[in-house]
């Protein structure tokens, strides 16, 4: 049985595509066998990130309304076999998306793949609540800004009580709390919440602190999830995700201002 895990957020721009793209190419090349599933209809971002976005014929919508096959609108990345990628359409509306042809569409990938990673538009309109309908598992992902948290502490709220395994008075969703953008530095010059304060307020348990990184612009722009940047702190934070996402016990990194050497501070460096 695949794992349904939904990148979510209250608020736009946070990194959940980003998050998305980093946490499926990951798993792939842990050896599991995983589909990214963008749920953005109307805008579609996640095959940018991933490289692919000349290889879209068809789309999530094509499936869902018949035009197409599942095996006709994945597609396989080009470095890890084991990763697929199931398109948002750019022309249709959200609501083309209903509660029995997403599952269904589920139910098929299912068979097929070890983890389903579903990249959730922001907030609790229609393509979210979706995305995070079927989900076992929900990385709710969020900067550290009382704005960004708030809005974070709504979705909560709404995979409590509008999911499927809430209808049906199953286990709830597993939640694990993804932040990113952290600078220490700016924490500690108080311009930014620190992890203990977004624990805090959110209350679910931390699943990785992605630093602050123009790695992630730049992977971003080549079409290449950070993860595969190796050399950035941004590429082993998200290692560091995956670890822990299959169950390995992973000290945090990148919280603390890293402090400077001798010749760093005698030659600005």
């Amino acid at each position: 049985m695949a794992r349904i895990i939904v990148v979510t957020s209250g608020k736009g721009g946070v990194g959940k595509t980003t998050s998305s793209a980093a946490i499926g190419l990951g798993l792939a090349l842990k050896g599991h066998k995983v589909v990214l599933i963008d749920f953005d209809i109307g805008l579609r971002n996640l095959d940018l990130i991933m490289g692919c976005e000349r290889r879209v014929v068809y789309d999530f919508v094509n499936v869902i309304n018949g035009e197409a096959t599942l095996n006709q609108a994945l597609i396989k990345d080009k470095r890890v076999s084991s990763l697929s990628i199931l398109p948002a359409s750019q022309t249709r509306d959200k609501d083309a998306l209903n509660k029995e042809n997403v599952g269904k569409v589920l139910e098929d990938l299912g068979k097929l793949y070890d983890f389903i990673i579903c990249d959730s538009p922001a907030g609790i309109e229609a393509g979210a609540m979706m995305a995070l309908y079927y989900a076992d598992e929900a990385i709710i992902t969020t900067n550290p800004e009382v704005s960004s948290v708030r809005d974070s502490d709504r979705i909560i709220g709404m995979l409590a009580s509008r999911s499927r395994r809430a209808e049906l008075g199953l286990e709830p969703i597993k939640e694990h709390l993804l932040l990113t953008r952290y600078s220490p530095k700016r924490v500690a010059e108080g311009e930014m919440l620190s992890v203990e304060d977004v624990e805090d307020i959110l209350s679910i348990p931390l699943l990785g602190v992605i630093p602050e990184s123009q790695a992630v612009l730049k992977a971003s722009n080549a079409g290449e999830p950070v993860i595969l940047d190796t050399e950035s702190d941004a590429g082993q934070a998200y290692q560091d995700v995956i670890d822990r996402l299959l169950g390995e016990t992973i000290d945090f990194r990148f919280l603390v201002v890293e402090k400077k050497g001798i010749f760093s501070r005698m030659f600005g460096g």
